[in-house]
């Protein structure tokens, strides 16, 4: 089981031996845990939406309306199932303890289903993100920050477009990439996006590319709203650190990120990483879907018992406050969080 970097300044050994407790804590359930619970579940959610994508394609074929909706939302939940959910995973190694299929998972689910470049997911991910969650100008969620909208196209419209921008960025990144490296990303990329292209021509029986190209957008737009919603709802808003004053790990990770309840879709394409258990993920960002939610009432308890945050919210109070408070969120510059002694 792996944390993520922590390279703030020591204070006291207090702050340590906390997370050292908690890392024993944990590490004594994982142990116990067998190779079903800890990766095995989320395996079989991934293989089912795999195995759901031919049904997904012929019902497009029916000109029944509730069977050519349902063909819709097949394809839409498991995309995002395999897009999220999977390159999540995959980005963190959870999938398996192979270093060798990891690295396979990792470029078949970000390249080859997301359509991004996988050592830059990896990067910006695991490196900053985690290593530096809500420090200003590295983990701070800040690309998620669009300050030329206002809210309600924000919230509103700006997620339809996620699934145009994210192979555009792809792209550029490419020419920042090692000539080998950005040939084979863009070959499964290009895979990736043609694949399901070529199957509503030929599978679904559309009749026109221009068809086919909006049943695509449709589908992958189809939990875009709150994708985007929760990457912002669990760390912007929360306290925010410099850099040269972060809190030690164990203060920077109860203070700076939040559980959502437990959605029954969201959960399942998002996983419980990203939803009720991100607390958990950011502590032990290698531990699976189902592990984290194994643990969680572990990491709840310890931290309540320590008198340290364990944030909770739901989403609609979460969407309520980011539209009340839109301005100060998502276009000034946050404050900078210090915690007298814990610096």
């Amino acid at each position: 089981m792996e944390t993520a970097p922590d390279d703030a300044p020591q204070d006291s050994g207090g702050a340590q031996a906390l997370l050292s407790e908690l890392e024993a804590r944990v590490q004594d359930v994982v142990r116990a845990s067998s190779w079903w619970e800890r990766h095995g579940v989320d395996c079989a959610i991934l293989a089912l939406s795999l195995l759901a994508l031919p049904p997904g394609f012929l019902c497009l074929r029916s000109e029944n309306v509730l069977v050519f909706v349902l063909g819709i939302s097949i394809l839409g939940v498991c995309h995002y199932t395999l897009t999220v959910k999977g390159s999540h995973l995959a980005t963190h190694g959870a999938l398996t303890e192979s270093k060798r299929w990891s690295k396979i998972w990792e470029l078949f689910f970000v390249e080859v289903c997301t359509a991004f470049p996988a050592e830059y997911a990896k990067y910006g991910h695991v490196k900053i993100h985690h290593g530096y969650t809500n420090v200003l100008g590295l983990g701070d969620s800040s690309t998620w920050r669009l300050p030329c909208l206002n809210r309600y196209v924000y919230m509103f419209l700006a997620p339809l477009f996620i699934p145009v921008i994210t192979p555009v960025v792809a792209v550029a990144r490419l020419s920042n990439m090692e000539l080998r490296v950005a040939l084979r990303t863009l070959g499964l990329i290009s895979l990736g996006l043609y694949s399901p292209y070529w199957l509503l021509l030929n599978v679904s029986g559309f009749k026109s590319p221009s068809s086919a190209l909006a049943c695509m957008l449709i589908t992958r737009s189809l939990l875009a709203h709150p994708f985007l919603h929760v990457n912002v709802f669990q760390h912007i808003g929360l306290p925010m650190f410099s850099r040269d004053k972060k809190p030690r790990r164990i203060h920077m990770m109860s203070l700076g990120v939040l559980n959502l309840p437990r959605l029954p879709v969201l959960d399942w394409a998002f996983g419980h990483s990203i939803i009720s258990c991100h607390v958990e993920h950011h502590f032990f960002p290698r531990l699976s879907d189902n592990m984290c939610l194994k643990v969680k009432p572990v990491v709840s308890q310890f931290l309540h018992e320590k008198q340290l945050p364990y944030n909770e919210d739901t989403y609609l109070a979460r969407f309520r406050l980011f539209l009340n408070q839109y301005e100060e969120f998502m276009v000034q510059a946050p404050p900078i969080t210090e915690l007298v002694g814990l610096q």
